[in-house]
């Protein structure tokens, strides 16, 4: 139903910023809620952020409240994440991942076995 594949990920130094996006190729962008996840080498992929179809309620790991930002663009089929004061510790491949999510439209997952779509990741890399 839907594809999806992350973009904008690099090499940045402690402190700094980046800003990830997430393109999907689905016919019906606007009814999934979407989320992003981390996974640092030998370690479980991890929730980071979630938000909901309607774009009205959000969700942050407590680990990046207050340095990241979820948004989407429907008409651009686009989730984005903005991280902010980046720390070594976010070093991951970020995933994105979607959920059908229609008839809960302020509705957001916050666990792996919520979604039913992910991305290929996109490598972020924090310096110290």
């Amino acid at each position: 139903q839907v594809q999806l594949a992350e973009s904008g990920g690099g090499l940045v130094q402690a402190g700094g910023s980046l800003g990830l996006s997430c393109a999907a190729s689905g016919r019906t962008f606007s009814r999934y809620a979407m989320g992003w996840f981390r996974q640092a080498p030998g370690k479980e992929r991890e929730f980071v952020t979630a938000l909901s179809s309607s774009g009205a309620s959000t969700a942050y790991a407590d680990s990046v409240k207050g340095r990241f930002t979820i948004s989407r663009d429907n008409a651009k089929n686009t989730v984005y994440l903005q991280m902010n004061s980046l720390k070594p510790e976010d070093t991951a491949v970020y995933y994105c991942a979607a959920r059908y999510s229609y008839y809960s439209a302020n509705s957001y997952y916050t666990r792996l076995a919520e979604y039913n779509y992910w991305g290929q990741g996109t490598q972020v890399t924090v310096s110290s």
